[in-house]
């Protein structure tokens, strides 16, 4: 059974930093690309970022691109979102996905306020 367990979150300044975890299991983590989502309170899930099986290649949405970096630890099964320069707009619930999957964890909540 997949198993995905976000965590990091919490209430941060604009302008401040999070760095997200995704622990995975269940699965043969570095055998799929990985995804990052959020849902942003009253709206859909909305794709942020995703990480090629060895890391190498990335890809970001135009809304974070410059701010967020993804990243993946393949021996300790490990997602990570280090997101900078955070924003009000950036509020939101983050999951951490298979490619192509969809959410099958709680999320990690993610507050931008002042």
């Amino acid at each position: 059974e997949v198993q995905l367990v976000e965590s990091g979150g919490g209430l941060v300044q604009p302008g401040g930093s999070l760095r997200l975890s995704c622990a995975a299991s269940g699965f043969t983590f570095s055998s799929y690309y990985m995804n990052w989502v959020r849902q942003a309170p009253g709206k859909g899930l909305e794709w942020i970022s995703n990480i090629s099986r060895g890391g190498g290649l990335t890809n970001y949405a135009d809304s974070v691109k410059g701010r967020f970096t993804i990243s993946r630890d393949n021996a300790e099964n490990t997602l990570y979102l280090q997101m900078n320069s955070l924003k009000p707009e950036d509020t939101a619930v983050y999951f951490c996905t298979l490619a192509g999957g969809n959410p099958v964890g709680q999320g990690t909540q993610v507050t931008v306020s002042s």
